[in-house]
């Protein structure tokens, strides 16, 4: 059976090293859902590693929610369920609060001035694209009302719509008391 082409491990938590190089292959869609790994004693030879690294490697692939393990059948990759890639995310969320506010601080920063930007560069050109990408989407009233702003060439009302979007995005992650505080600061007018 051909598959894909992996590199020998050299680390000392090898079954770590093995996980990394299985996660790549599916996160760049080598691996697809339902393609089935090849059997252990396979992959310990590609890996050039023990069948016991591999074994550690699957358990912790299959609790990630990545691969199954069927008995009789083999080690199958899983559909990647939104649940599978929330539950991590809100993980990161709760023990990085810090981290997480500093990222929505730099969004306020950045996001408002470019939308006031796109107002008043985009082409029409530019503008259908992004129609098509809302509609595509279904998407959310903010981000149809930070396009009627850059339609309509209205650079604040662009910038004030992304702010809008941004400061309630972060409040739905962090929650409200500690936003009440930033969009209030944000809305003061600058000299």
């Amino acid at each position: 059976m051909e598959w894909h082409k992996v590199e020998p491990i050299n680390s000392p938590r090898i079954y770590e090293e093995i996980v990394r190089q299985i996660r790549t292959l599916i996160s760049e869609g080598k691996l697809k859902s339902g393609d089935r790994l090849p059997p252990e004693r396979d992959l310990a030879e590609r890996f050039r590693v023990s069948r016991a690294s591999v074994r550690e490697a699957l358990r912790a692939l299959g609790s990630m929610g990545l691969i199954e393990i069927r008995l009789g059948e083999g080690t199958f990759v899983r559909e990647i369920s939104v649940d599978s890639l929330i539950e991590p995310l809100a993980l990161v969320i709760l023990t990085q609060r810090e981290a997480v506010g500093e990222l929505f601080e730099a969004r306020r920063l950045l996001e408002p001035p470019i939308a006031g930007l796109a107002a008043r560069r985009s082409t029409k050109e530019e503008i259908q694209e992004m129609e098509r990408i809302l509609e595509e989407q279904r998407s959310h009233q903010d981000h149809l009302r930070i396009l009627e702003a850059i339609r309509g060439r209205r650079a604040a009302a662009a910038r004030r719509a992304m702010l809008d979007h941004v400061v309630a995005v972060e409040t739905l992650v962090m929650g409200r008391q500690q936003n009440a505080r930033k969009l209030n600061a944000a809305k003061k007018p600058r000299r």
